[in-house]
């Protein structure tokens, strides 16, 4: 069960959060968003896997994006199309190989491609099928009034009628009070990927509150333990 802190705005914060050594830190590159990021990120462990997140975005404005920032996950939460999400999957980049200061050549870059669907009550489980074997995760986050970070839950059980192999990740106003739930919810056989928390721990828009991410990591790694 991989964790994804979602939201970063901050350097400091971003220096903290990491140090609790989560699978996927969120970097949200939409204007509207009170968590827009246009800064620099600090040097951070290379097991940690730094995700871009658009809202119909231009393919090479992604790809810049991709480029400046080490992006290896791309999560995408607008109505991007199926074939909007295959030709970003085409796109080949490269890093240079560097041995003792001297380049010697060029390795492909990867990154995961995620795409994003929104629930409340109720979802037509059909509008995946496009999408399949294109995407390596989907995400399942609450509609709501924003894209993202509206901190509530959505109807879980709507996922009972999951009919998909593709892995997913969970999201949508989960704090510490969703402990409980999550726990629920895990022990079904659900192909869950990932948690994916934002608003719930924030003492403001950006701001991850550490402590609290402390419990819940340790309340996630008890459950990927039992």
């Amino acid at each position: 069960m991989k964790l994804k802190v979602c939201g970063m705005k901050y350097q400091e914060n971003m220096s903290a959060v990491a140090a609790l050594q989560p699978d996927y830190l969120g970097f949200i590159f939409y204007e509207k968003s009170p968590r827009n990021f246009d800064g620099k990120i600090p040097k951070l462990p290379t097991e940690i896997k730094k995700t871009g997140v658009f809202v119909d975005e231009p393919l090479n404005q992604v790809v810049l994006k991709i480029a400046k920032y080490g992006l290896k996950a791309i999560q995408l939460h607008g109505n991007e199309s199926p074939e909007y999400c295959k030709a970003l999957k085409e796109v080949e980049l490269s890093l240079p190989i560097v041995e003792n200061g001297i380049e010697v050549g060029f390795e492909p870059y990867n990154f995961e491609v995620w795409k994003v669907f929104s629930i409340k009550d109720q979802f037509d489980f059909e509008i995946l099928q496009p999408y399949e074997g294109i995407v390596e995760y989907f995400l399942f986050d609450t509609k709501g009034k924003e894209k993202g970070g509206n901190g509530y839950t959505f109807d879980w059980s709507v996922l009972n009628n999951y009919p998909s192999k593709t892995p997913f990740i969970l999201s949508g106003g989960i704090g510490l009070d969703e402990v409980e739930k999550v726990k629920e919810i895990l022990k079904t056989d659900l192909p869950i990927y990932a948690i994916d928390v934002n608003s719930k721990f924030e003492t403001a828009p950006g701001l991850k509150n550490i402590e609290e991410l402390k419990i819940f990591k340790e309340e996630l790694n008890r459950m990927r333990e039992g």
